[in-house]
């Protein structure tokens, strides 16, 4: 029978009775408090305590102290101490403020009173974009950039800019952004891209110096540009047209480079013979001024022989140039005959472009020269004979 029914255990044996009653007071259950008991006493044994009689602790507390301690000042010697390498640099703040920038090497610092920050300066760094870009000529394309850099700084780049990095991606932006738009979209497209990267490296690298992120830019490379896809077939079409246009001037350049030298050689050559004639011109004058001064020193000396040699010259280049003949009789009263010599010397010269036979003979010829001379003096004798009748 349970020692709880009713009628049952009249001893009233309490299986926790003999507990309650020890001491006047209630403990815990006695598997926790047997644990308790029992952890203390293998800590005791651990840190060599002895237990005093008639004490409540043990002496065993300081050894415990002193582990933790020692295990605290291990895991802090292991924090504070730190190593780098030749690439590396850190800069170390104190309570809050710049303290000092170490080198390569072992070095140690005091946490949590300092605060290391710890960076690769010489390592080259990229940083890549590509977005839409208004050209100064309002045309829309693409242009891919990538913009290489290191920290050149490192008390600059942790301390004066909250994320260095975010600051060279916005200044890039707004670079390209300016160069793009102050420049013709042919030039982006074709050979300005080395003149668009260089510009752009120098813009940005004001800026940053601006900003004092403690960087350094030391590479931009403008990728192949291109318009966007949306608008591709237009953009080919537009470059179709220039090229169009371009090989028109090109051709209309080529015309005008042979038609001007040309014209120019023919103004050349007038421009030539007129100086020529005004220099012949000049020359003939200043010959007839000069013969004439000379004549008149002889007609000085000599006036009836001078005057007599000038009509014969006169007359004989007068009659020289003449195609009519007048003769007259010996007293010169009568006109007698006119030749037509012009017309002889023209029929004397179709003979000479006559085809000739195979003897040498001309064909159909006409009177010679040798002919009208003997035609001339039988009628001037004919005409002398009347005249004396």
């Amino acid at each position: 029978m349970a020692w709880n029914e009713p009628g049952g255990n009249s001893n009233n044996q309490d299986p926790w009775g003999d507990r309650n009653k020890r001491g006047g007071q209630k403990e815990g259950p006695p598997d926790l408090d047997e644990a308790l008991r029992k952890l203390q006493d293998n800590l005791k044994g651990v840190f060599g305590g002895k237990k005093k009689p008639g004490s409540k602790g043990s002496g065993g507390g300081f050894g415990l102290l002193a582990m933790v301690f020692a295990a605290l000042a291990a895991m802090w010697l292991y924090t504070a101490v730190y190593s780098l390498d030749e690439q590396e640099q850190a800069v170390i703040l104190r309570l809050g403020k710049y303290h000092e920038t170490v080198g390569p090497g072992l070095n140690i610092y005091f946490p949590p009173m300092d605060r290391k920050f710890e960076q690769n300066v010489t390592r080259e760094r990229a940083y890549t974009r590509q977005g839409p870009m208004l050209t100064e000529d309002e045309n829309i394309i693409e242009v891919p950039l990538t913009v290489q850099y290191k920290i050149s700084n490192l008390k600059d780049f942790v301390l004066n800019v909250d994320g260095p990095e975010v600051s060279l991606q916005q200044a890039t932006e707004s670079a390209l952004r300016h160069v793009v738009g102050s420049t013709a979209m042919d030039q982006v497209l074709t050979e300005g891209r080395e003149v668009l990267a260089i510009e752009v490296k120098e813009r940005l690298q004001r800026f940053i110096d601006t900003y004092r992120t403690g960087i350094t830019v030391t590479q931009v490379n403008v990728q192949n540009a291109q318009p966007p896809r949306e608008v591709q077939e237009s953009f080919d079409d537009v470059i179709r047209a220039r090229e169009d246009e371009q090989r028109e001037k090109n051709q209309a350049e080529t015309y005008a480079n042979g038609v001007i030298p040309e014209a120019r050689g023919k103004a050349q050559r007038l421009r030539e013979e007129a100086n020529g004639y005004r220099d012949e011109i000049i020359a003939r004058a200043q010959g007839e001024a000069e013969r004439f001064s000379q004549l008149v020193a002889e007609y000085r000396k000599a006036p009836e022989v001078t005057r007599q040699r000038l009509y014969l010259e006169t007359m004989q280049e007068v009659y020289s140039n003449s195609s009519k003949v007048l003769l007259t009789g010996d007293q010169g009263q009568n006109s007698l005959l006119y030749l037509p010599l012009d017309k002889m010397l023209e029929g004397r010269n179709a003979t000479s472009q006559r085809p000739t036979d195979t003897s040498g003979s001309t064909v159909n010829s006409v009177p010679t020269s040798s002919n009208v001379s003997l035609s001339s003096d039988a009628l001037s004798r004919d005409l002398r004979a009347r005249g004396s009748r």
